[in-house]
């Protein structure tokens, strides 16, 4: 048998510090985040493969419970990011940019820290603010005080005015500070120098300022007061720049930076020690709680995907009840839908997919599923986590109490309460946002091919949150015995789709239609009562119907009672029958969708679609007229032959 000798200490430490700081590296754009991830994955596998490494099983179990903690930190980014998302927000409005360059802060991402531009981020808070030279001709807003985290804020060369606010002083983390070349005026409040004790670069020239500088605003290594006329004070020579720093200073900061080093040696060494001890207590722990695991090695995998949470089939198994009927919540094309409670008490929503009865495909669902998590939006739901076995998918969502819009527009109990108009609205925007980010923001775009009331759930606030986005990438094709490859639910399914399976953005823009006059009506997209009543079976034929006899009232539901404005009933039963127009080129994308739910050109193309079906019922009612004269001209054919004229 082979033999090893493990790796020297030196060399690990210097292993986990490349991999924490690779972990929690951070920096702008989308994705970063998870590109460390994906780097600590590839290093772990790749160290942990190594034969040193297995050699010694106390290493590697610290190894592990390291990079779990440094998992565990970076899932904290996601945590509270609409406080500092809307002081962002608020801090360019006061800034006036009345040049629109910043045109990328959007308030429906769900953090700053994904996409924004000049934005940079660590652990899921701003700590850098980059808006120099963009013309800015406002002034500081308070809500920058809200970005506690912040470190570095750069508005150098604009045209901001007013005095320097003293709510600066609250950003007690601020090292880097640049208002120079502005046109701010008055003196340098004195909370500066009591609260902004951590400064290292300090520059505020060339602005109209006065008055004395504050004595501690010098011990910053480098500041700039020059072209102000504030005064420097004794000591100081006018203008007042820092100059180059004293060797001794370069010696004492040597020092300090080796005593920072022995620091954190022995920092990480006590780490090191209560990992020892943690895992002692959960071993003699583990025989008094369950431990969810099918195959050896899969709690190793539960990490590799970052943010989403790889579940066993066992753990899902007891949340659900063993997946009892009694804890379904929903069924739809793509499978079931369970209520289920984790051990730590959370709640979810359990899909169990149903096109997955053959063995494989494992390494193909993961990616799609890494695919989708990557689509974060405040109006598309949240993946938690996956399962898969030889013959299962499974996904974990975070559990809606308030169900879905199909529920509270049809299913209610007698104690629930249904949608008022302003709720419906807010779900029609809300799922017009959610479409458009997945269109026209992911990349790739993602389609969601099975958009219906159903599918858009409630939160605690009654925000539209779409569901089941992206599952038709996720199933089997092949798989034909129960399901064709169109997806999809009737009533809610594009022609173009329905006729040749193919589909694209276009084909969502039609079922958010249907789905629009859903929210007006409150019935369903089919409906076979009406057949009774000698009306259309589907609800947009049914719509155009009342339109065409101007019984406009009787299209909104019933359970709205008055309490509507018509006029946004008006603009979104238009919206909706343009977006379900037979040809997809007619139909507006979803940006369009967006500014028509607004007001803005839904007039002109209102105008259009009215000339249009107005020419078009007019060749139907010719062609009903002639079907009709043929069909009673073939049975009355002899009677009006013998009354002819010999």
């Amino acid at each position: 048998m082979a033999s090893c000798s493990p790796p020297s200490t030196p060399s690990l430490i210097s292993v986990l510090r490349s991999w924490l700081s690779t972990a929690t590296k951070t920096s702008r754009g989308k994705g970063t985040t998870r590109r460390g991830e994906f780097s600590l994955e590839i290093k772990e596998a790749t160290y942990m493969s190594s034969p040193n490494f297995s050699c010694d099983p106390l290493i590697k179990i610290l190894v592990r419970w390291l990079i779990f903690l440094s998992v565990l930190k970076l899932s904290y980014a996601f945590k509270d990011p609409d406080v500092e998302g809307e002081a962002l927000l608020d801090f360019l409005k006061y800034l006036n940019d009345s040049n629109n360059q910043i045109t990328d802060w959007d308030s429906h991402f769900v953090s700053p820290c994904f996409s924004w531009s000049h934005v940079t981020c660590r652990n899921g808070h701003v700590i850098s603010l980059t808006l120099a030279s963009h013309g800015f001709s406002g002034t500081l807003s308070p809500s920058i005080a809200k970005l506690k985290y912040l470190v570095s804020l750069e508005l150098q060369n604009n045209n901001l005015s007013g005095s320097l606010p003293d709510y600066i002083a609250n950003l007690t983390n601020l090292q880097y500070l640049n208002l120079a070349d502005n046109n701010f005026k008055g003196s340098i409040p004195a909370t500066w120098a009591q609260q902004l004790s951590s400064l290292k670069h300090l520059d505020l020239s060339s602005n109209d300022l006065t008055g004395s500088i504050p004595m501690p605003l010098f011990s910053a290594p480098t500041f700039n007061f020059s072209d102000t006329h504030l005064h420097c004070g004794p000591g100081f020579e006018q203008p007042c720049v820092s100059k180059s720093e004293h060797p001794a200073n370069s010696t004492h900061k040597s020092k300090l930076a080796k005593a920072l080093s022995y620091a954190s040696c022995g920092a990480f060494a006590l780490l090191c020690l209560g990992a020892i001890f943690t895992y002692r207590y959960h071993q003699m722990r583990r025989s008094k709680n369950d431990v969810f695991v099918d195959v050896s090695g899969e709690d190793e995998s539960k990490i590799s995907f970052g943010q989403l949470r790889r579940f066993s089939w066992r753990e899902l198994q007891v949340a659900t009840k063993n997946f009892s009927e009694s804890n379904v919540i929903g069924q739809g094309g793509f499978g079931k839908v369970y209520k289920g409670m984790l051990s730590d008490n959370t709640k979810v929503a359990v899909k169990r997919l149903s096109d997955y009865n053959n063995p494989g495909g494992e390494a193909a669902f993961e990616r799609e599923v890494q695919l989708i998590s990557v689509a974060v939006h405040r109006n598309l739901l949240r993946l938690i986590g996956f399962c898969t076995t030889a013959t299962e998918r499974i996904l974990v969502y975070p559990f809606m109490e308030n169900l879905s819009v199909a529920n509270r527009l049809r299913d209610l109990k007698s104690d629930e309460k249904g949608l008022d108009w302003a709720t419906r609205k807010r779900v029609a925007f809300g799922t017009a946002h959610g479409l458009e980010y997945l269109h026209e923001q992911c990349n790739p775009k993602i389609i969601h091919r099975d958009l219906k009331a159903a599918n858009i759930l409630l939160d605690d606030e009654f925000e539209a949150v779409l569901g089941d986005f992206g599952l038709a990438k996720l199933v089997d094709t092949r798989m034909t015995h129960v399901t064709t490859q169109v997806r999809g639910t009737m009533g809610h399914i594009a022609p173009e789709y329905l006729s040749t399976g193919k589909s694209s953005e276009k084909t969502d823009v039609f079922g958010y239609g249907i789905t629009l006059l859903e929210l007006v009506t409150g019935q369903r997209a089919i409906d076979l009562s009406r057949l009774e009543e000698e009306e259309d079976v589907l609800l947009i034929d049914h719509v155009k119907t009342l339109l065409r006899e101007n019984r406009v009232g009787d299209i909104v539901d019933n359970n709205l009672e008055s309490s509507y404005d018509p006029k946004e009933v008006e603009t979104i039963i238009q919206v909706a029958l343009l977006c379900t127009q037979g040809f997809p080129e007619d139909r507006p994308t979803m940006s369009e969708v967006v500014k028509m739910l607004q007001g803005i050109g839904l007039a002109e193309r209102w105008a259009d679609w009215q000339q249009l079906e107005e020419t078009r019922n007019q060749e139907f009612s010719l062609m009903t007229h002639q079907f009709v004269w043929s069909d009673e001209s073939t049975f009355d054919q002899e009677a009006i032959h013998l009354s002819k004229a010999r």
